[in-house]
């Protein structure tokens, strides 16, 4: 009777052992199937960012994660982390066109893109298109000479992000572009603010013109210092100066520096600041652009 209880008390832990040893392998088998897939997923047909700024507000708050399809303008060599992409599409950086599928944007597309003089990853909206001349003159926009209509929404007052924690009133507009399929909002503190006054920009061939929608809020292809050409030509056309710290701003943007179309904004870990009489953004879930 002792040496039975003891057989089979070893073959009890050993199908212990076993089922252990199973699953190990069971998930080993499913990281290994799933990883790749994920990656080629995410690199090649649409991958998820955050929105680490307010530069997009109102249509994407801080914390927003966003689907960026991968494909709507064709594959570059910023499309692959790690600057992989070079090695099979190439380097060229003089060659804006240098893509693989490519197709071209629209006015009005939010886009995730490189920046052209870092390596950072910016989100914006296209104002200017190849050949399109684009101004800002006492907080209007202007583009290829005609004023971009806006109409007023309505007034209200917010917390900013930042660590100023500062109560901030802004106008929101409802503002379209030409060509644009749909409408978009726009927020202005006043039209006196920093990048509210710039010289005509020009856009040239193979590049695209980006702005944020929180206009005094965001410093992006209308900063001086994203045109050092212009910005020596011309000091006295722009309000005021770079205001990001030294580092150039995106200036225009070529072609192969565009990752992708931010589509829908899956979810958000968006926390809003409170204060008396100021308003927090409506939660957002599985929200096209």
């Amino acid at each position: 009777m002792a040496n039975d209880t003891t057989t089979e008390q070893a073959t009890g832990s050993k199908t212990w052992v076993e089922k252990i040893i199973h699953e190990i392998r069971e998930t080993v088998f499913t990281i290994a199937v799933f990883v790749p897939f994920w990656l080629v997923f995410s690199t090649f047909v649409y991958e998820l960012r955050s929105i680490p700024s307010e530069s997009m507000v109102p249509a994407l708050q801080v914390g927003d994660r966003v689907a960026v399809s991968k494909f709507s303008y064709g594959y570059n060599r910023h499309s692959v982390p790690f600057n992989i992409g070079s090695w099979f599409i190439g380097d060229d950086e003089g060659d804006p066109s240098n893509r693989v599928m490519g197709s071209a944007p629209r006015r009005g597309d939010v886009i995730v893109f490189q920046h052209p003089s870092s390596n950072k990853v910016m989100i914006k909206r296209i104002v200017g298109l190849p050949g399109d001349t684009v101004q800002y003159k006492d907080g209007l926009l202007f583009l290829n000479g005609e004023e971009v209509k806006r109409e007023l929404v309505r007034t209200f007052s917010y917390v900013q992000g930042d660590s100023s924690r500062m109560l901030r009133t802004a106008a929101e507009y409802r503002e379209t572009l030409p060509g644009e399929k749909g409408t978009h909002l726009i927020h202005e503190f006043s039209d006196n603010e920093c990048l509210d006054r710039t010289p005509i920009f020009r856009v040239p061939e193979g590049h695209v013109f980006m702005m944020g929608d929180n206009r005094d809020n965001s410093e992006d292809s209308r900063a001086s210092s994203g045109h050092p050409g212009m910005a020596a030509a011309f000091p006295d056309a722009w309000n005021c100066r770079a205001i990001s710290g030294g580092e150039p701003a995106v200036g225009f943007v070529p072609f192969d520096h565009l990752i992708g179309r931010a589509e829908t904004v899956l979810f958000s870990l968006y926390a809003c600041r409170r204060a008396d009489g100021a308003e927090c953004a409506a939660p957002r879930l599985w929200r096209a652009l």
